[in-house]
């Protein structure tokens, strides 16, 4: 198993609809390839774990990469795992900035990693979450 975590921004502000899109055709494509993940947005910025098999993960990541819609991109971990963290999920969502939620970006995120046990992995998710909830 591998995993890849990054960073990136937007070129511009996706809106809910938008963002609703692009989840649905990650999670479409990620459960097809077996892949496993978390992606937070929070304004227009993007912190996304990507996991499975290493060659697939490579190659989505490298296809992420490639997308015009976002720059900036910054590898945070490209490294092997001994097991998934987002198991559950062909690709978990959660993001910031809509006012409204009964809950805090922060909040939700901190209940989401607190069973991971990679601390490092847990701080990247919650650090994020806590800088973007009120972006």
């Amino acid at each position: 198993m591998h995993r890849i975590l990054y960073i990136s921004t937007a070129r511009t502000l996706l809106s809910a609809d938008e963002l609703s899109r692009l989840l649905a055709a990650a999670q479409r494509s990620n459960a097809a390839k077996g892949i496993t993940g978390m992606l937070v947005v929070g304004g227009r910025r993007f912190l996304q774990a990507l996991e499975g098999e290493r060659d697939v993960v490579k190659m989505t990541f490298d296809r992420i990469a490639r997308d015009p819609r976002h720059m900036g991109i910054v590898t945070l971990g490209d490294t092997p795992i001994a097991s998934r963290s987002f198991a559950q999920w062909s690709m978990g969502f959660e993001s910031g900035g809509d006012g409204g939620a009964a809950r805090s970006l922060e909040d939700q995120v901190a209940a989401i990693v607190a069973p991971i046990e990679d601390a490092t992995l847990r701080a990247y998710f919650t650090g994020f979450a806590h800088r973007h909830s009120a972006a």
